[in-house]
């Protein structure tokens, strides 16, 4: 019964870290309006981190350096390279370009999950929800425009897919060391934040003034506290629950979000590619979540 609540817990925690980042396109395009991309990358994991430190100050851990190398790497690649790409791929390539590019982290996590975690290839139910889910997710990105190929954007977007699917499965072996989810994080944002400290050298244009208009001074703390610090402990917890693979497969739900956020927010209408995307998007996650990789024995 316990188990069976854990993995409840985990699966709403993983819808809960997609429903807030999916809103997290409607709240940077208001933000781009005074701040760069970068720039509100950095500050929205500055307050981050001072919420998670608030949250976890007392608690101290004694970690070895092999336990520390884990969350080195973990703020590397989840914190700083992945949305260094992403925002460097956004300069290049359209942003539906990247949306699409993006739902193939799920597949990159499977197959990265069988080689490093020794994990069998997901299923043929699972690789047709894959594949409806990527169908929606183009539905829904290129409603409204056409294709633009850009080599170095979409090859960017592509490395940001696997980087953040080795975000995951790392965070799968970080979840076995037993630290509480709010410290681990912690940790991670503040080891992410010291890899991107160099990129300051370049933004020192920052308008802190402008930070406290009502309408950036809200979104901010939006991405901050809730897409940033809230969102990254409940997604590592449904990653040290769920594992990597399943849990990957909700980034399905993002675009969907995003459209629907657009609706209510910004009153964008709905197309009916774009309602045929939403519905080959679910019809995906839900066939992608009908099996689970189990473990080789070795």
């Amino acid at each position: 019964m316990i188990l069976n609540n854990s993995y409840t817990t985990a699966h709403l925690a993983a819808f809960l870290t997609i429903l807030c980042w999916g809103a997290t396109f409607v709240s940077t395009k208001v933000l781009l309006q005074g701040f760069m991309p970068v720039q509100i990358l950095l500050i929205r994991f500055c307050i981050g981190f001072a919420a998670l430190y608030l949250l976890s100050f007392k608690g101290t851990y004694q970690l070895t350096r092999k336990q520390n190398l884990y969350l080195v790497a973990a703020g590397f690649l989840g914190i700083c390279l992945y949305y260094l790409l992403e925002n460097i791929a956004l300069t290049y390539t359209q942003a539906s370009n990247v949306g699409v590019i993006m739902s193939v982290s799920p597949f990159f996590t499977a197959i990265f999950s069988c080689f490093l975690l020794k994990e069998k290839l997901p299923s043929a139910t699972c690789f047709i929800g894959f594949c409806l889910a990527t169908a929606g997710i183009y539905l829904l990105s290129f409603s409204g425009g056409t294709i633009a190929i850009n080599p170095k954007g979409d090859l960017l977007a592509i490395s940001a897919a696997a980087v953040w699917a080795l975000y995951s499965i790392l965070m799968k072996e970080i979840g076995k060391l037993g630290f509480p989810t709010v410290f681990i994080t912690r940790r991670i944002f503040g080891y992410g934040l010291l890899f991107m400290l160099p990129v300051l050298l370049f933004e020192s244009d920052l308008n802190w003034q402008r930070m406290l208009e009502p309408i950036f001074f809200f979104n901010l703390l939006f991405l901050g506290l809730g897409a940033s610090a809230m969102c990254f402990v409940t997604w590592n917890f449904a990653v040290k629950v769920l594992g990597p693979v399943k849990t990957s497969v909700y980034i399905y739900l993002v675009p969907v979000i995003t459209v629907l956020c657009a609706v209510i927010v910004l009153h964008e209408t709905i197309s009916v590619h774009a309602a045929l995307g939403i519905l080959l998007t679910l019809i995906g996650l839900l066939l992608s979540e009908l099996n689970s990789p189990k473990k080789i024995k070795l």
